[in-house]
C-alpha cells in the first residue's frame, strides 16, 4: 500500500518562502516520478512541478520556473517542494504525487496514480 503525506503548508507574506514535504510509504518510491500539483478555489488542478524515474531530472511549469525547486531524498523516502519569492497567485492547495511505473516523467495528472490529501498554502499579506 502506497501513502503520501504532505506537510509544511501555511500563510507567508508576499515575497516569503516555505518547504512543502511529501513523506512516501509503501513501494520505494525513488523507482517512480514524482510530481506536485495544485488547485486554487474554482481552478482545475494545475502542474506544479515533477522529478523524473531515472536520473532525477527536474521540469516546471512556467508560472513557478526560477522560484519553485523540487528534490527528491531517497533515504528518507521523502520529496520537497522549496517555494520561494511566493505570490498570492500561489495559494493552493498543494498535492504531491507518484506518476505510473511506465512514465520516466510527465505533467499529466492521469499519469499519477498515488495522490496525498493535500497541504493548504496561502500567500498573503
Amino acid at each position: 500500500q502506497v501513502q503520501l503525506v504532505e506537510s509544511g503548508g501555511g500563510l507567508v507574506q508576499p515575497g516569503g518562502s516555505l518547504r512543502v514535504s511529501c513523506a512516501a510509504s509503501g513501494r520505494t518510491f525513488s523507482n517512480y516520478a514524482m510530481g506536485w500539483f495544485r488547485q486554487a478555489p474554482g481552478k482545475e488542478r494545475e502542474f506544479v512541478a515533477g522529478i523524473s524515474r531515472d536520473n532525477d531530472n527536474t521540469y516546471y511549469a512556467d508560472s513557478v520556473k526560477g522560484r519553485f525547486t523540487i528534490a527528491r531524498d531517497k533515504a528518507k523516502n521523502t520529496v520537497y517542494l522549496q517555494m520561494n519569492s511566493l505570490k498570492p497567485e500561489d495559494t493552493a492547495v498543494y498535492y504531491c504525487a507518484r506518476a505510473g511505473p511506465s512514465y520516466l516523467s510527465t505533467m499529466i495528472a492521469n499519469h499519477y496514480d498515488y495522490w496525498g490529501q493535500g497541504t493548504q498554502v496561502t500567500v498573503s499579506s
